[in-house]
């Protein structure tokens, strides 16, 4: 009788536990006003011009190339967030950020030796910090 026990125990945990992985199956829920992959892609390369863009100009104010970029694609700074994090929860964060990537490059053929170059440095980085 207890070996029967046991099978029954065993059968209901299983199901129990797949119901719980279907449930589970996405880490973060899909914002109500997600940014789409390829606007992601452009503001993180607009977004990656204005960094280096300190380089050449001392004084210019990170914040407000920022909000300006977020201003042209009609982009509420609290939706990138969520976008943000969600694409980063999913995994689709590395196609945009490579999407970005090629959008700069094709901006500035001379921008792939320095991604090149910044990549093997931070090999061990994941996508999303680079």
């Amino acid at each position: 009788m207890e070996i029967d026990d046991w099978k029954i125990m065993r059968k209901a945990a299983l199901i129990i536990f797949s119901f719980l992985m279907m449930a589970c199956s996405e880490l973060i829920d899909k914002p109500k006003n997600l940014i789409s992959k390829d606007t992601m892609a452009d503001v993180l390369a607009e977004f990656a011009m204005n960094e280096q863009m300190t380089l050449v100009v001392e004084n210019i104010n990170l914040d407000n190339a920022t909000r300006y970029t977020l201003q042209q694609k009609k982009i509420n700074g609290n939706d990138f967030v969520e976008s943000y994090k969600y694409y980063t929860a999913s995994g689709e964060i590395k196609e945009i950020i490579d999407r970005a990537q090629d959008l700069v490059i094709n901006q500035d053929p001379k921008a792939k030796i320095y991604i090149e170059k910044k990549l093997k440095e931070n090999k061990n980085v994941p996508a999303f910090a680079q």
